[in-house]
């Protein structure tokens, strides 16, 4: 999604239709959370490249001959006019795949093959073991986002359930896609969003920006197996999170190893760790006695990171300190698909912040912390972790 970041009004997303680049759009909210373009006027520009951005909110927007788009925002959370020239910080959260096909999310969505279901038991037992119970979800954090919905303050209650120590791993989803033939979304498309500091200026050329967000760019050729396009691969990250991958992408894999993703309850009940109300899995000190404890971004976004913590990227999934529970990277490294809506519209949860955070402008990495995207939507930032049920105990 294309990101206007207000610090208290929360994020503004627009959407922008496959084949549209090049041309005048305009639009108004055509249900709660979601627009409709229509064209208005078309200039030069090829017929159907990817579709630059996606989001859930109304607005007038234009998409220049360098692929570049540009917005007027219509709030309809504060309900008055916001340029995203200026007026407020855009976010590095996730830009979007726009409309997929509905061919594209049946294929993303259907079962696997006969013959090639996991084994559910040999998963399960990957699966840490929590009891559930009643806790206190959602902050009211002055350096959180009332808009995103990360408050008030209420009690929850999860049952008991199990939950994968780390993200599914590049190795995870290659023993999946081999096992079944999965195409991704991202590869449907033929292309995804990446960060345009990984890439070769000849790559970042090519590649059209996000103009509220430049440092997203979407890469042609990107996707999971080549996470920054054509030249890429996975040598050297077999154990980093798999990123580029959907939410109904991360659906097919739960159908396949006999999982299912989190709800947003029990993914912040397990983040937190046992701790109650704290800012991070590990308390409210971002970096107790001066240790990292998560993957973000130090320095001057989005021009200088520093990696003190030791990453620029994606770390490997069991980087760092678990939390008092035994999940590791609960905040930070890639945001995590959950099952749930966002609000009223159709995007899916994401929870935990990415190694693009910063306090300076996204301080998401926040256990409490919340965002979304639509569910054909993938970037180099998001990844996922598998849940199931759990066993209720007897009388």
């Amino acid at each position: 999604m294309i990101v206007a970041r207000n610090r208290r009004r929360g994020p503004r997303h627009r959407r922008l239709l496959p084949g549209h680049h090049g041309r005048r759009v305009r639009g108004r909210r055509a249900s709660h959370g979601r627009a409709e373009f229509r064209i208005s006027h078309a200039v030069h520009g090829p017929a159907s490249p990817p579709p630059l951005a996606s989001g859930h909110r109304d607005g007038d927007g234009s998409v220049s001959g360098t692929g570049q788009v540009r917005f007027r925002a219509y709030d309809d959370l504060a309900g008055d006019p916001t340029h995203t020239d200026g007026a407020s910080m855009p976010s590095c959260c996730t830009p979007g795949h726009g409309d997929a096909h509905a061919t594209t999310v049946a294929l993303a969505l259907a079962p696997a093959p006969r013959g090639h279901v996991a084994d559910p038991e040999r998963a399960a037992r990957r699966l840490i073991d929590l009891p559930g119970g009643r806790f206190l979800m959602g902050t009211d954090d002055p350096e959180g986002f009332p808009a995103d919905g990360e408050g008030p303050v209420r009690e929850a209650e999860v049952g008991p359930f199990r939950i994968a120590p780390t993200t599914v791993t590049n190795a995870q989803f290659a023993a999946f896609v081999e096992a079944t033939g999965h195409v991704t979304e991202a590869e449907h498309f033929g292309f995804s969003f990446v960060f345009g500091g990984f890439l070769s200026d000849e790559v970042a050329a090519a590649s059209p920006s996000v103009a509220a967000v430049p440092w997203w760019r979407a890469v042609t050729g990107a996707t999971w197996r080549h996470p920054e396009g054509a030249g890429s691969s996975l040598a050297t990250r077999q154990d980093h999170p798999v990123v580029h991958v959907s939410w109904n992408d991360a659906q097919a894999y739960c159908a396949w190893s006999g999982t299912r993703l989190p709800t947003e309850a029990e993914w912040e009940y397990a983040a937190r760790g046992g701790l109650e109300q704290r800012r991070y899995p590990w308390g409210d000190d971002l970096a107790p006695d001066g240790r990292h404890m998560c993957n973000i971004w130090r320095g001057d976004f989005p021009t200088l990171n520093t990696a003190e913590d030791g990453w620029a990227g994606t770390a490997p999934a069991k980087s760092f300190r678990p939390n008092g529970f035994g999940l590791y990277n609960a905040v930070g490294n890639v945001w995590e698909w959950c099952a749930d809506r966002f609000a009223r519209d159709t995007g899916r949860v994401m929870r935990g912040g990415s190694y693009l955070c910063h306090d300076s402008y996204c301080n998401r990495y926040r256990v409490a912390a919340r965002s979304s995207n639509t569910p054909d939507s993938s970037t180099g930032n998001i990844g996922f972790r598998v849940a199931a049920d759990g066993t209720t105990p007897g009388p």
